[in-house]
């Protein structure tokens, strides 16, 4: 990962990088927006093993709003990186955000958000984030913050 790139996201503690890929342009010549909402999923999953929030266990995360927004069009071929990072945590549900940078354009082309509960997936309800959980990411929240 490049400077530019590497400071661009240098707020967010998870980053992944994937190609751009053909079959991801649509009729419009430029990546389509369902795209980006698969890029953010596999930077929460990133994010969530990293904090040891895998869903492994009856307790785990559920999404339960999402959103983009486009700044740039990404066109074929490109390489982004995406940055995850929790901006609020709750009690039962945190508050994520997301940001698509490409190395082409060496600029921010897209950015997102969620709010993710904490979810007792056999009983069907919302449950308090687990101490542990919540302590991994004020962690990893304030070594990004630090530069370390």
């Amino acid at each position: 990962m490049d400077d530019t790139i590497k400071d661009l996201l240098a707020s967010y503690p998870v980053v992944i990088e994937t190609d751009v890929a053909w079959g991801e342009m649509d009729a419009f010549n430029h990546v389509n927006n369902t795209v980006y909402f698969r890029w953010f999923e596999s930077a929460r999953i990133a994010y969530f093993r990293e904090v040891g929030f895998t869903g492994n266990a009856a307790v785990g995360p559920i999404l339960a709003a999402t959103s983009c927004r486009m700044r740039v069009p990404l066109v074929f071929p490109d390489r982004v990186a995406i940055g995850a990072r929790v901006r609020e945590i709750g009690d039962d549900r945190f508050t994520m955000e997301y940001a698509v940078v490409s190395r082409t354009l060496a600029r921010v082309t897209a950015e997102g958000d969620a709010i993710v509960f904490s979810y007792d997936h056999p009983a069907k309800h919302r449950v308090p984030l687990s101490a542990d959980v919540r302590k991994r990411m004020e962690t990893l929240e304030k070594k990004s913050l630090s530069g370390g």
